[in-house]
This record gives structure tokens, sequence and C-alpha cells, in this order.
């Protein structure tokens, strides 16, 4: 290799140096940059549909609804029942029901312990009574944020209880579905649950007393199958995941392509499985005059 090629190889990865800066003048640029104002985090949500990003107090005031798109997100327990039922009339039934360990899962104690301490919550339904618009309701309220409401002997219980509570003070009955089905850590006592409580709706539909479902995202698996279908009448939120076994598992099990939307609220709502879609808005309206139109008729 002659001179000239080392030379060219010399400017080739040579490195240009073209400002020097001294410690003083790094310190200064550090200094500046601590005095730019810091925006809180946790203020700022991003919409999962649209993409926009939302101001969340703003997002609250709309009832965690996205003023872009109008999507639904997902709320836990103790939001829905503030905005449903009328301030300080809730009372809750079985609060300290807390699940065990049938089977002896290994590690499932400490991840309900640790949904516990999350969701400020003993397990993943909220059962009470209330009024709505002054009207006297039994409710139940799934919570996706409790090991994605998973339906176990503790979940099945309190749902029964609310149940027979309704027929035994008189009242309807409203139940929030939000769940991703069978709680698989409790293994056949959480299976046995949807017929414990479709046993009690079906008791309590012989007292003529109303049951109103509403569904919302998602509701899927063993819930799906029992008691969120029961009701008389059957709600839904807008965009709602509903459906039993995944969209994948069902294509690939009858090797067909589903249809777009399928498993969505507007979809079931067209092919007769739901009575209406009800914006969060509108939905404590709503169920109010349908309490009242069945207490008038009683």
């Amino acid at each position: 290799m002659g001179r000239g090629d080392i030379s060219l190889l010399d400017k080739l990865f040579k490195k240009t140096k073209y400002i020097t800066v001294s410690q003083k003048t790094l310190r200064g640029i550090q200094n500046d940059q601590s005095k730019k104002p810091s925006i809180p985090s946790g203020m700022w949500v991003k919409c999962p549909k649209c993409g926009k990003i939302l101001y969340k107090n703003d997002l609250e005031n709309n009832y965690n609804v996205c003023q872009y798109c109008s999507h639904h997100f997902r709320i836990d327990s103790k939001e829905r029942i503030d905005l449903i039922i009328d301030s300080g009339s809730f009372c809750e039934f079985d609060k300290d029901m807390t699940s065990s360990n049938p089977i002896e899962f290994k590690g499932y104690e400490n991840k309900i312990k640790n949904m516990q301490e999350k969701t400020n919550m003993k397990e993943a339904v909220l059962t009470g009574r209330g009024t709505i618009f002054k009207e006297p309701t039994v409710i139940c309220v799934m919570n996706s944020n409790f090991m994605m409401g998973s339906m176990g002997s503790v979940v099945g219980e309190k749902i029964t209880r609310a149940v027979e509570n309704a027929i035994k003070l008189k009242l309807p009955l409203i139940i929030f579905t939000a769940s991703g089905g069978a709680r698989m850590q409790e293994g056949i006592f959480s299976l046995m649950q949807m017929a414990k409580i479709s046993g009690a709706i079906s008791r309590l539909n012989e007292e003529g007393l109303l049951y109103i479902s509403v569904l919302t995202d998602p509701t899927t698996g063993g819930v799906t199958a029992s008691f969120a279908m029961l009701g008389d009448i059957i709600l839904a939120e807008p965009d709602a995941l509903i459906g039993f076994a995944g969209k994948r598992v069902i294509e690939q099990t009858i090797k067909q392509k589903l249809p777009e939307g399928f498993q969505r609220s507007e979809f079931l709502l067209q092919h007769g499985f739901i009575d209406s879609i009800v914006p969060r808005e509108n939905l404590k309206g709503t169920l109010a005059k349908i309490l009242s139109i069945h207490s008038k008729n009683r």
C-alpha cells in the first residue's frame, strides 16, 4: 500500500472537530434546561382508537369518552357506580368477601393481594343497592381492572347473593358485565358459577322482577355464555367487544374469515342479539326510564 493510499484512508476515517465546549459552558446549558417548565406525568391520555392526545380532566368530564371519535374508555366499578347511582344512595353488599385458593394454584394468593392493593377492591365485582333518579334497584358492576374481571367463586357468590337480595327486596336487577371469562386459577369452581348465577336469575324471573343486562367492553367467555345474555332487556355500550371465544379461535375452527366488526355491539344489534346501544352519557337516563316504566306496570 502506497503513501497516497494511506493518506486517503486517513481522510475517510478522520473525525472532524467543529466546536469545543468548555465545562463552564456545559454547566450553563444544563442549568438553562433545568429552568424549563416540566409537564406532570399522567395529565394526558392517548385514545387507542383515533390516536388523539386527550387532556385527562377533559376526558373524565366527558364520561371517559373520547371527544373526537366517541371511543368509550374502560372504567372501573366505583367510577361506574358514581356515574349511574344517585349520590349517597349506594349501599354495598358483601364488602369484605375475598377469594381463597380452592385448587392451590401456585402464586394465586399473591396475585389476589396485588390486585387488591392496585384497585382498592376486594374482588372483581361490586354489588349493592341504590337509586337511579330515585328509582330503586339492585346493581352489580364487574371490574375489568381486577384480573380482567375474571369470574371466580367470589364473583359468582356475590352476584348470586345480589340476585337473591333483589328477590327478597322485590327490586329490579341491573348487571354491568366486563370480563375475560372464567378464572382459570380456580378451575371447575369458576365454571360452576355460570350455572349458579343463571339459576338465581331464573328464580328472579319467576318472581316477575326485571333484569337489565348492560354489556361493556369486554364481555367475553363464560360470562357471555351465561348471565350476560339472559337479561329481559340487553343494552350495550358503543363498540364493546362481546363474544364467547376469540375471533382467531373461531376462524381457525370453522376455516372461514369472519365479517368486519364481528363481536362488536353494533354487529350484535344488527343481528338481534341485543336490544339497544346506549352511549355512556345517556345510560343513566335510559336505565331510569326503564325502571320507571317497570315499577308503574307492577
